[in-house]
């Protein structure tokens, strides 16, 4: 491409430099285009919003002591129950949000029977968390 010159001491040189003009114009309508646009990019309604601190209070579950000693009698928390009464319990507790733990003690010559009857009744109340407790073994 020929470019006209005023100068007649080198007549049709190559101008060897780079027109900056239509870079700049680009650039400029760039800018216009991205200052017009960015405001409405965020979609988010501007509130003031109270400042508070608090802490999340995570339920505690409850622990209930249950033992069954070798007579077969059945204690709730170390005071003594029926059954049914137990039966009763686990199904009052087994309603609630947070359910409880249930530690289970049986004296070593309870019969097997007790303890399966309590954990049935445990189970139909809904109660999941039940752990047995026992003695270390002395070596």
């Amino acid at each position: 491409m020929a470019f006209a010159s005023f100068d007649r001491q080198s007549p049709g040189a190559p101008v060897s430099e780079i027109n900056m003009v239509p870079l700049i114009d680009v650039l400029l309508v760039l800018l216009v285009i991205f200052i017009v646009t960015a405001p409405l990019l965020t979609h988010s309604v501007k509130l003031e919003l109270p400042q508070a601190t608090s802490q999340v209070n995570p339920p505690v579950p409850l622990k209930i002591e249950f033992a069954i000693d070798a007579a077969g009698q059945r204690y709730w928390n170390g005071e003594r129950v029926s059954r049914e009464d137990a039966a009763a319990r686990f199904a009052l507790e087994g309603r609630q949000s947070v359910q409880p733990e249930i530690h289970l003690r049986a004296d070593q010559d309870t019969a097997y029977r007790h303890v399966a009857q309590t954990l049935a009744d445990a189970s139909r109340a809904g109660l999941t968390k039940v752990g047995f407790v026992s003695q270390p073994e002395v070596k």
